[in-house]
């Protein structure tokens, strides 16, 4: 079916669409020249610096003020270290260092970074209070528990992003850090008074709009007293009369992708979602990662085809697209240099937390636990593993193991067990705790802090996060870097 190729092309104008590989295909260039937004770009589009400036060279060839976008949060999210880990430490360090100029810097050096590598958006700070300790994909990405302390290393991240020419896209509006649910999988569901919300989840947001965030990213959360039985993404109430118009937000409103079951599901496809985000509010829509050109080309039909039968308002997809060309523009202009090399480690160190006592650990052996990873962290190596020279190790999964097989192992010498949430692992948090009754162990913990302690462990470490960075600053703590 031939669809009308001006509507056509606004509804291109809308969407941040994906490809894959280290170079765009055909068809990646052919719809920039016919009006697309842009694209994100994920860990499977890099291998290194020079492929990735090619590649953005590449796109920027085909339309030069074309949105290209990327999740590079430092910390446990990163695209642009996805092989080794990040250089930077995540949220939840810089929020326990609780240095807001720290903040900024290192915000400001990912920004850099970004800009040398032809990316002008960039889908963070992630502004979420992790009030969850079990929430299975906020974690270390959020500065931490504590509104304020949120709301305030928020706004500074904001800056250093956008003080290097990158806009920042805060996420997740209204605020996904109580869920228990991953909104990739199903639609978590919020249900508190408007006055919790208020209290908690939006003062990050009031702050990032005030310290001039050029986008925000909606949550495929249900938060009933907000959204009835509806996602965020697809509610009027929150990004309209909430963002827009009560918080005064005048930039782009991005989608989280669409292909998440959160909007999928429930709107019944794609291109259902994308029709209802546009009609709610929201501008610039992010399909998500598995797109091709079927899948944009339906989209676009199917924005095309709502418009036609009044289901949604020719003006409003001019109004999203409208502010979408003026947010490429903005990136279009000057910036401000300011590098430093050890910035994110000497950050990452700063975050370290010691509990107990270390005397005693300077040869031990040391056991990394083997732990998942979310959709958004991605297969990014973590642990304390690259950062050893001499000292004996271990990878191995907690229940594929035993006490008596570990002190064998060890051979005399004291137990440094690394692990990434592990109070969250069963196994993992047996193990340790029977580990620490009857032999020396220091635990490190690399995920989202928790109350947990084993009872008996001489020291307890907790590094905020699991990038390269991260890892780096416990073996130094414990002296076994090489």
């Amino acid at each position: 079916m031939t669809i009308d190729p001006g509507l056509r092309r606004l509804a291109l104008r809308t969407l941040l669409a994906a490809f894959p590989g280290h170079t765009a295909p055909d068809w990646a260039t052919d719809l920039l020249t016919q009006g697309l937004a842009g694209y994100t770009l994920f860990g499977y589009n890099i291998s290194d610096g020079d492929q990735l400036a090619a590649l953005t060279g590449q796109l920027r060839a085909a339309r030069p003020d074309a949105l290209l976008a990327i999740d590079e949060e430092g910390g446990d999210v990163t695209r642009l270290a996805h092989r080794t880990g990040s250089p930077y430490p995540g949220n939840a360090a810089l929020g326990a260092i609780g240095d807001l100029d720290l903040t900024r810097r290192v915000y400001h050096a990912i920004g850099t970074e970004l800009t040398a590598a032809g990316i002008n958006l960039n889908l963070a700070p992630t502004v979420d209070v992790n009030t969850a300790t079990d929430n299975p994909i906020i974690g270390t990405r959020s500065f931490g528990a504590d509104p304020v302390r949120v709301a305030v290393h928020a706004a500074a991240a904001v800056v250093g992003l956008q003080q290097a020419g990158v806009a920042a896209c805060a996420k997740h509006f209204p605020g996904h850090g109580a869920t228990v649910t991953d909104s990739h999988h199903d639609l978590p569901t919020v249900d508190v008074t408007e006055q919790v919300l208020r209290e908690r989840e939006l003062p990050p947001f009031a702050a990032i709009v005030a310290a001039g965030a050029k986008a925000v990213m909606t949550a495929h959360i249900r938060v009933p007293v907000l959204t009835g039985d509806d996602p965020a993404t697809f509610s009027r109430a929150v990004l309209t009369d909430l963002l827009r118009d009560e918080f005064g937000f005048t930039g782009v409103i991005v989608t989280d992708a669409l292909e998440m079951q959160g909007a999928k599901r429930i709107a019944g496809g794609i291109g259902p979602a994308a029709v209802r985000a546009l009609d709610a509010g929201a501008d610039l829509l992010c399909l998500g990662a598995d797109i091709d050109l079927e899948i944009v080309e339906q989209v676009a039909a199917d924005i095309v085809a709502a418009i036609k039968d009044g289901s949604l308002s020719l003006a409003r997809v001019e109004e999203a697209a409208a502010r979408n060309d003026a947010l490429a523009a903005w990136t279009a202009g000057s910036i401000e240099v300011e590098a430093s090399p050890r910035l994110g480690y000497d950050a990452a160190r700063r975050a370290v937390s010691v509990e107990g006592s270390l005397d005693g650990f300077e040869h031990p052996f040391v056991v990394q636990l083997r732990a998942g990873h979310t959709i958004a962290e991605g297969a990014v190596p973590w642990g304390l593993t690259m950062h050893l020279a001499d000292t004996p190790q271990l990878a191995v999964a907690a229940d594929e193991t035993s006490v008596d097989a570990l002190i064998d192992a060890a051979a005399g010498r004291p137990i440094v067990l690394v692990g990434r949430h592990t109070h969250r692992n069963p196994a993992a948090r047996s193990l340790a705790e029977q580990l620490a009754a009857v032999h020396p162990l220091a635990v490190v913990e690399m995920g989202w802090p928790a109350g947990w302690r084993p009872r008996g462990a001489q020291a307890f470490i907790t590094t905020y996060g699991a990038s390269h960075a991260n890892g780096r600053a416990a073996a130094e703590v414990l002296g076994l870097a090489g």
